[in-house]
């Protein structure tokens, strides 16, 4: 199983109603670290239906995946409001930042009851 995250093929890509330069600036992705500058978003209704998540800062990258048959995907905040999700096929995440400083992004590859794990501190975003 193979586990990359880039910003790469955000590119043009709508992010749930919002383009990644709306959300976003000069985010890189390191070993076990992400950097760059979040932007304050309102009025995010693609995001969630609830008013109250619907406003802050939010991280969208894309998780190159790979083509392995029958591997799924989940994704989720240390310190965030919400617990794991599955990531879709196109592969692109978008997380709700609380505080970047005590958060991580955690992904998970599963396959036949076998998983590894990859883990990125947030500390080196800056929110704008």
């Amino acid at each position: 199983m193979s586990l990359a995250v880039d910003t790469d093929d955000l590119s043009g890509i709508s992010a749930l109603g919002k383009d990644e330069d709306d959300l976003q600036s000069g985010v890189e992705i390191g070993d076990g670290y992400i950097t760059g500058t979040v932007k304050h978003v309102t009025g995010y209704t693609g995001f969630s239906g609830d008013t109250e998540l619907q406003s802050g800062y939010y991280l969208a990258l894309h998780a190159a995946c790979g083509e392995e048959e029958g591997v799924t995907y989940t994704f989720y905040l240390t310190g965030g409001l919400e617990g794991p999700k599955t990531l879709d096929e196109d592969g692109i995440m978008i997380c709700r930042l609380i505080d970047p400083l005590n958060q991580s992004l955690v992904i998970t590859a599963t396959k036949s009851g076998k998983s590894y794990t990859k883990t990125w501190s947030l500390r080196g975003l800056t929110l704008d």
